[in-house]
């Protein structure tokens, strides 16, 4: 957190280039969160872009007792949400890669790409709300109190919203792989 205060403070004394340090270092978990916040490759290079914009053009914002990837995750958060409220998208998108890696069997790697699958689409069906702080619980492995300061939100409200987001994962995988038992059943005979 110290070094980033100082590449921040160097930026701002004039050494723009500094600032690429800052964005090699966090551009991936950026990209990663923004790409399971959307679930599209294009789109999440281009939020990536626009958030380490943003954040080079409001360095004078930044707090030294923040960490600089939460703040740049509030950033991308507020970013996603903005998008979603201005066309909607991303509700429903499914994810565009999915890997198929081989396993033992090739019904073995079948099952287990329909299991991500249909975890990946039943996320993508989440609220932008629920989904931002379920992917900063689970995939970005953050604390509470850190996405209560990402989310400007209340620790009982990202709380609420996390076992919301469960609740709901629970119900749709349920609901989406009764229908596929059938898929099983036929790879077995």
């Amino acid at each position: 957190m110290q070094d980033d205060w100082l590449i921040v403070q160097q930026v701002q004394a004039g050494h723009r280039e500094a600032y690429a340090g800052l964005v090699d270092k966090y551009k991936d978990k950026v990209y990663s969160f923004l790409y399971r916040m959307t679930g599209q490759v294009q789109d999440a290079q281009d939020l990536t872009q626009e958030v380490f914009l943003k954040a080079y053009c409001q360095l004078g914002k930044y707090k030294p007792t923040d960490a600089f990837l939460a703040w740049l995750y509030r950033m991308a958060s507020n970013l996603c949400i903005d998008v979603w409220r201005k066309n909607k998208r991303y509700i429903k998108a499914p994810l565009e890669e999915t890997m198929l890696v081989e396993r033992e069997t090739p019904e073995r790697a079948y099952l287990e790409k329909e299991q991500q699958d249909t975890l990946q689409r039943q996320i993508m069906i989440l609220g932008e709300d629920y989904r931002a702080a379920f992917l900063l619980k689970y995939m970005e492995q953050l604390s509470y109190k850190e996405i209560s300061e990402i989310l400007h939100l209340p620790i009982t409200t990202v709380q609420m919203r996390i076992h919301h987001a469960k609740k709901k994962l629970r119900a749709g995988i349920t609901q989406e792989m009764s229908g596929g038992a059938a898929n099983y059943e036929v790879l077995q005979n």
